[in-house]
């Protein structure tokens, strides 16, 4: 008799699509007249413009369209797919190309070797820096680089997948969930509610500092249970799988750490350094760093001393073993063109604002959390949503007497906390997809993280309104 088993990622996101079209024939199509913003540089709804108009209701043709309209989208260089699927490729191709030298098996032999037992330190130092990129600007797609990279090192180490996508996906969420100075959610929240992006930054420094500590020592207590028992781990059946498949052959010797490999291994740390300062303070995007990985990968295979055939080789074949996670971020947005094409995104938003009249301030504030989290499901985009709901939302603290800036706060907060965990986002399934796993096993392991972290951040917007 067979098991049932936890559909994929394509499935489970499919599978949303059609729940999400068949919604448009139910829920009344409406929209909030739109304004310009000139500080955001952006359209914004218009407060009490909600209206309803003919409705859209998205078919199996509109189904089956909606990711290749997600994937190309000309209207929309910031939510569109096809940037960040083009620079995952190039991303595959690149890291093909430094694997090939040997550096990166080299360089994890030696890192094992130095740290001598005392691995479990990596995770705290790696998830702050992870945690200071989501604070500083929000990082997000940025972060696909390093599955690749630090899963193989946390599997050498005698843990498994999950602790090497925890580092990454849970520290650069904690940075978003703690946003202090983010431009792409903070920054833009505050704007279009009207404030000073520093006001309300001191309890947002300590969402950020608290949500560290205890995620963390989550992912150490979960590390040190599967080195002890590697029984114990969520994918304990796709150990040895996983092995073979990070590691390129357990059983065969490391390359030796030459001058040579040091100097790719040098390059390739810059590379990661330069996409930093041009994300952060050049203002780049996803095509001019799908330039800088192209450029370094032609670097790379010359000082690694490869032939042109096993340059163009190893990058196209990296480029395939991440081709399946270009699709699922391009499936991820179909689900938000389907909402948006049946006009019915600003109704779930005119919903919500009804939701929000009239509460007492501790409710209130709690309130708008969970509209944001539950939005942030509809809209992905920490941007957009801040563009989309505050408009709307901030300018009813006024009403409750809460001020705006709190808002902001819990906005920022829900955004960053189910973007952990939600299918719209194609960061959460790409990371999942580079780590080899399933949507069961991530929620099984982060559910009750994710429970401690609301309770964290709820007591803490709480607090923010008593002392405020």
């Amino acid at each position: 008799m067979k098991t049932m088993k936890f559909p994929s990622a394509y499935t489970i996101l499919m599978i949303l699509t059609v729940v999400m079209a068949a919604l448009t024939w139910l829920i009344p199509a409406g929209q909030y007249q739109m304004e310009s913003n000139e500080a955001l540089g952006r359209m914004v709804p218009l407060v009490g413009s909600y209206h309803t108009v003919d409705a859209n209701p998205q078919g199996i043709v509109d189904i089956l369209m909606a990711p290749i309209q997600g994937f190309y989208d000309p209207n929309d260089y910031v939510a569109r797919a096809v940037d960040v699927a083009l620079f995952v490729l190039v991303i595959g191709g690149y890291l093909a190309v430094v694997t090939t030298t040997g550096a990166i098996d080299a360089g994890i032999a030696g890192t094992m070797s130095k740290l001598g037992g005392k691995e479990k330190w990596m995770i705290p130092i790696l998830m702050g820096l992870f945690a200071l990129g989501g604070t500083v600007y929000g990082m997000a797609e940025e972060t696909i680089p390093f599955y690749a990279l630090l899963i193989p090192v946390m599997i050498a180490a005698g843990y498994d997948s999950i602790v090497g996508v925890a580092i990454i996906m849970i520290g650069a969420g904690i940075g978003c969930l703690g946003s202090t100075i983010n431009p792409f959610a903070t920054v833009i929240a505050s704007n279009a509610a009207e404030v000073n992006f520093m006001d309300g930054i001191g309890l947002r420094v300590a969402i950020l500092v608290i949500g560290w500590l205890v995620s963390v020592v989550y992912v150490m207590r979960y590390a040190d249970k599967v080195k002890r028992d590697p029984a114990q781990s969520i994918v304990a059946s796709q150990k040895e799988s996983n092995e073979k498949h990070f590691l390129h052959e357990k059983s065969q010797a490391a390359p030796e750490l030459n001058n040579t490999r040091k100097l790719v291994l040098v390059i390739f740390a810059l590379t990661f350094a330069v996409m930093m300062w041009g994300v952060s303070l050049a203002g780049w995007w996803m095509a001019e760093l799908s330039a800088l990985f192209i450029g370094s990968s032609i670097i790379v295979g010359l000082v690694g001393r490869l032939s042109e055939t096993e340059i163009t080789n190893s990058f196209v074949d990296g480029a395939r073993d991440l081709l399946g996670v270009a699709l699922i971020i391009a499936i991820a947005r179909g689900l938000v063109v389907v909402m948006d094409n049946g006009n019915i995104t600003h109704t779930i938003l005119n919903f919500a604002e009804g939701l929000l009249a009239g509460l007492p301030q501790i409710t209130f504030i709690n309130a708008i959390y969970w509209v944001e989290a539950v939005l942030c499901l509809v809209v992905p985009s920490s941007s957009g949503l801040a563009v989309l709901s505050m408009p709307v939302l901030a300018p009813l603290a006024d009403f409750a007497g809460v001020s705006r800036e709190l808002v902001v706060t819990a906005f920022q907060s829900a955004s960053g906390l189910p973007n952990l965990v939600t299918p719209t986002s194609g960061v959460v399934m790409g990371g999942l997809a580079i780590g080899r796993i399933g949507y069961s096993s991530w929620l099984k392991f982060i559910g009750p993280l994710i429970g401690i972290l609301t309770i964290m951040v709820m007591a803490l917007l709480s607090l923010g309104v008593v002392i405020g």
